[in-house]
């Protein structure tokens, strides 16, 4: 049994996408190749791993329903994600990457059941717990957007934004004092 239903998770998905759409924007076209240090992925590669690393779990659980992540090249599919990061894109271009992936990915995720929710995934060997429900790896896909959402909100920090979560809610409380 699931805590929360296909929908709820969907739904969930898609205020961490709009809360990641809107970074996108407040960070500016030419701050996107801003490093905040060597060897870390720009705001630009940022946005677009987290429009594109989804696209691992949608083929394995939508398109090919796998059961199974032994015999997988991870090395090479991550280094497909990686070369595609990689390629140019605009401000505009990203942001609509960002748009497409993120409702795809919501709308497949509202329509599934519970019952797939629930089967089992068996993991590569080595992993640990070497089994995974579909609800905790679909979910995972969020929680990875998090991570990286947390990394564009420093990086808006280093460059003097004030993330948008922060300017609402300092909002909320100087309204809130205003009414005592």
């Amino acid at each position: 049994m699931n805590y929360c239903a296909a929908k709820e998770l969907a739904d969930s998905f898609r205020t961490v996408r709009k809360n990641t759409l809107i970074i996108a924007h407040d960070l500016p076209q030419e701050r996107y190749a801003f490093r905040a240090a060597p060897d870390t992925r720009s705001p630009g590669e940022l946005l677009t791993h987290i429009a594109l690393a989804h696209n691992f779990q949608y083929q394995f659980h939508a398109t090919e329903r796998g059961t199974t992540l032994v015999g997988l090249d991870f090395p090479s599919i991550m280094k497909r994600l990686a070369a595609e990061e990689k390629e140019p894109r605009s401000q505009d271009q990203i942001l609509e990457m960002l748009r497409s992936s993120g409702e795809k990915w919501a709308g497949w995720v509202q329509g599934l059941t519970e019952d797939f929710l629930a089967e089992q995934v068996q993991m590569a060997s080595g992993m640990t717990p070497g089994s995974k429900c579909r609800f905790e790896m679909i979910l995972s896909v969020k929680e990875h957007e998090m991570h990286h959402r947390g990394q564009l909100m420093l990086i808006e920090r280093l460059l003097g934004i004030v993330p948008h979560v922060t300017r609402e809610m300092q909002s909320r409380m100087a309204a809130a004092a205003a009414k005592r």
